[in-house]
């Protein structure tokens, strides 16, 4: 038995040997290294160097964001770097290169004269003040900088000038951090100065960074978005955000739209190289161990060549119809064209115009089409016809008494003209005003008669509403860009609201959603979630099939409520209207080359009235008319939709949305589109 204890406490005395002899030679063999560095005093500290973000592509395969190189010559400091080593650097590389001195501010020269005339600055404080112990450090150092007059000031000529700005921008820099002294006009003499004298001013280092650059100028560039400067570095607003994400504080970022939404992707990791230090901070060695990687490139569902016409279309036609009538207030318009069917974007326009020295100049507003939003007009009713199917308000082909509406309490509402009995597909071709009323009233158990008082009901118009959003109008379409606007829901409470509602002239939407809601219709009922991004491709792969990470595919956020026979009259509907005599379209497109494009559609007309968006007042005697087109083609098998809107035009007899239309279904169809 005594013998069988002794067994096993020599077996566990030799495991716990065996344990001891392991890790002691794992020490040796795998932590050596570290434990040498602690004993010795080592300290390792990581420089990160940046790389290019990734690229911008049109669907195409067009470069419309790219990098351009800079040289960059940068300082980068460590913990033991003092003021005064500082200055001494400055000074010496001041000899080589050229800067501006703009941005040195009074305080700058007072502290640069503080540091540089010691005993002067000494004689700014008496001796009393100066042997006080009642004064702080801090407190005398103000004292001195509140006595410095310009005559002191006067002292620091131009050379010193040079040293201190260049020394301004060396102190905002973090240990091992790059810090540009200057990026931007630097001459291929002045990197071979640097070069050449590179050991004698320790911490300066020239480095190759990345400018974005836009191949195709300022199209599309709003959308686009931007990135922070070097000096700006990442915003205020953001910084405790990408600062647990990795960045350091002068790190470029997108700031806004496609740069800011997926700047996840188009961020770069840095290189890393490691510099070890002794006890005394003095650099010992210096070793990269990370190449890093570039920026992921992303392709886009833009066609940039389709956006650049659509754009100059635009302009165009706004200058001409300011020229030619178009009225005092008429200053905007947007286009946005997608496919129908999985959402792609290809052209999203917007231009506001103004006159510059008895010039039109047009400016990009691309970005109204997703938050800024208008009353639409009779664009919409092809909603309101589909919401009377599915409420059981009205059948397929049934017909009303196309009248004037005499209700109690409410001026006269009437359609453009009596158009007597009218079906819904009529109804739709000719933009019959009074079927949509009809159809409200029906919603809510009223039939017509002169004189009557029609209620108010607001469940009537939350069901309109809830079947109007199924479409995409009045919320947000989902596209993959920060900010959209929902719209505006009219609050009033009148019985007439109701009615203006179903025409398109109550609640406001943006152009982004008029083209989601003609998809809907083009696509068979389909709500479909508009995007910018197609792909997401590794950089610097020349095969691009291999290249591609992810290819992103169609969003459908609902199906609408309705059967597949009701779309299709609907659709049918929206048909005749651009290639049947009386079709308020007709007239500029059921004729060569637009009746072979075969597109259906809607247009709309909506009263409204001038708003002043810095007085933020709407002016009630100052009546406008938005003016919108909607359709999609081919109309048997749709590749396109598109919107266009047109606010504030005196009146609708200058056809400026019908002209716009004209020119953008051109440029789509004859201007060699690829799939």
């Amino acid at each position: 038995m005594a013998a069988s204890r002794l067994n096993i406490l020599l077996t566990v005395v030799f495991v716990l040997f065996d344990v001891l002899i392991f890790r002691l030679a794992y020490v040796q063999l795998f932590e050596g290294e570290m434990y040498e560095k602690r004993v010795n005093g080592i300290n390792v500290k990581k420089v990160r160097y940046p790389l290019p973000r990734g690229k911008i592509y049109d669907r195409n395969n067009q470069v419309i964001v790219d990098n351009e190189a800079s040289n960059t010559i940068v300082y980068i400091k460590t913990e033991n770097d003092s003021d005064k080593d500082m200055l001494e650097v400055a000074k010496k590389l001041s000899m080589h290169i050229s800067i501006k001195t703009d941005k040195v501010t009074e305080r700058d020269m007072k502290d640069y004269w503080i540091s540089t005339r010691p005993k002067k600055a000494r004689m700014k404080l008496t001796d009393e003040e100066q042997q006080s112990q009642a004064l702080t450090d801090k407190e005398r150092y103000q004292m001195q900088l509140d006595r410095i007059d310009p005559s002191d000031l006067k002292e620091i000529g131009n050379d010193e000038k040079k040293v201190l700005a260049i020394f301004r921008e060396m102190k905002k820099g973090s240990a091992y951090t790059p810090q540009p002294i200057k990026d931007e006009h630097v001459t291929n003499e002045e990197i071979a100065r640097v070069s050449e004298a590179l050991n004698e001013i320790p911490g300066v280092d020239i480095l190759t960074d990345w400018d974005r650059s836009y191949p195709y100028g300022k199209t599309f560039l709003s959308v686009l978005g931007s990135t922070s400067s070097r000096e700006e570095g990442i915003p205020k607003e953001n910084l405790d955000y990408y600062l647990s994400k990795g960045y350091s504080r002068n790190d470029r970022v997108g700031k806004s739209q496609l740069e800011y939404q997926y700047e996840d992707l188009l961020r770069s990791s840095k290189s890393v190289t490691e510099i070890q230090t002794n006890g005394n901070g003095d650099v010992i060695r210096t070793y990269k161990t990370s190449a890093g990687e570039l920026g992921k490139n992303l392709i886009l569902t833009i066609d940039i060549d389709l956006q650049k016409k659509v754009e100059e279309i635009l302009t165009a036609e706004l200058i001409d119809a300011k020229m030619h009538g178009g009225g005092e207030f008429l200053e905007k318009a947007f286009v946005v064209m997608m496919n129908p069917v999985t959402g792609e974007v290809l052209a999203m326009a917007g231009k506001q115009i103004e006159e510059v020295n008895g010039k039109w100049k047009a400016a990009d507003y691309a970005l109204g089409t997703v938050n800024s939003s208008f009353e639409m007009g009779s664009a919409v009713k092809g909603a309101t016809v589909l919401t009377g199917y599915e409420t059981g308000a009205i059948q397929p082909g049934q017909s009303f008494l196309d009248e004037p509406i005499y209700l109690m309490g409410t001026p006269v509402k009437k359609s453009v003209w009596t158009m007597g009995m009218v079906n819904d597909q009529t109804a739709l071709k000719q933009s019959s005003n009074v079927y949509m009323f009809k159809t409200a009233m029906s919603i809510i158990g009223n039939t017509y008669h002169r004189n009557m008082k029609l209620p108010f009901n607001s469940k009537a118009l939350e069901t309109f509403r809830f079947y109007f959003n199924q479409f995409g109008l009045g919320i947000k379409t989902g596209i993959d860009l920060p900010n959209e606007a929902g719209g505006y829901i009219g609050k009033g409470e009148s019985p007439g609201y109701l009615l203006d509602f179903t025409i398109g002239q109550y609640d406001t939407y943006t152009p982004m959603q008029l083209t989601q809601y003609v998809s809907t219709i083009a696509n068979g009922g389909y709500r479909v979630q508009p995007r910018l991004l197609k792909e997401i491709r590794e950089p610097g792969l020349e095969n691009q099939d291999r290249a591609v990470i992810q290819s992103v595919q169609p969003v459908y956020l609902n199906r609408i409520d309705m059967d597949k026979e009701m779309v299709e009259r609907v659709q049918e509907g929206f048909r005749k209207v651009f290639h049947e005599k009386g079709g308020t379209a007709s007239f500029y497109f059921n004729k060569p080359p637009y009746k072979s494009y075969k597109i259906a559609g809607k247009t709309g007309t909506a009263e409204s009235f001038y708003y002043d968006p810095e007085l933020r007042k709407t002016y009630t005697d100052k009546p406008t008319n938005n003016l919108t087109l909607v359709g999609y083609a081919p109309y048997d098998n749709p590749e396109v939709a598109f919107s266009v809107v047109v606010p504030n035009a005196r009146t609708n007899s200058h056809p400026i949305s019908q002209k716009i239309g004209q020119g953008i279904m051109k440029a789509y169809f004859e201007g060699d589109q690829a799939d």
